[in-house]
């Protein structure tokens, strides 16, 4: 059984930062792109950024510059290092990635940004 899991939500004020942490756990032989996506309340849910394989990034226009996406590939691990919040980041944050060839999706960590 493989599972994401994710760490590093909370709430901060505007302006702040967070870092978002996801690892990828189990018989695990192989691992492509590391996504995160966001669902705000009452919204459908939403690419924020990914990251293939080989290293090419891709974010949503409302978050470049602000937001920065890693991975370590040995840590079976992506990043997500979130500067200059908005109260309009404030959202569940989801990591997703394709593990073994699946798309499998972490539980969610919630991202509050009081402004």
């Amino acid at each position: 059984q493989v599972q994401l899991v994710e760490s590093g939500g909370g709430l901060v004020q505007s302006g702040e930062s967070l870092r978002l942490s996801c690892a990828a756990s189990g018989s695990i032989f192989s691992i492509g792109a590391m996504s995160w996506y966001r669902q705000a309340q009452g919204a459908q849910r939403e690419l924020v950024a990914s990251i293939t394989s080989a290293g090419s990034t891709n974010y949503a226009d409302s978050v470049k510059g602000r937001f920065t996406i890693s991975r370590d590939t040995t840590k079976r691990t992506v990043y997500l290092q979130m500067n200059s919040l908005k109260p309009e980041d404030t959202a569940v944050y989801y990591c997703n990635a394709v593990l073994n060839s699946l798309f499998a999706w972490g539980q969610g960590t919630q991202v509050t940004v009081s402004s």
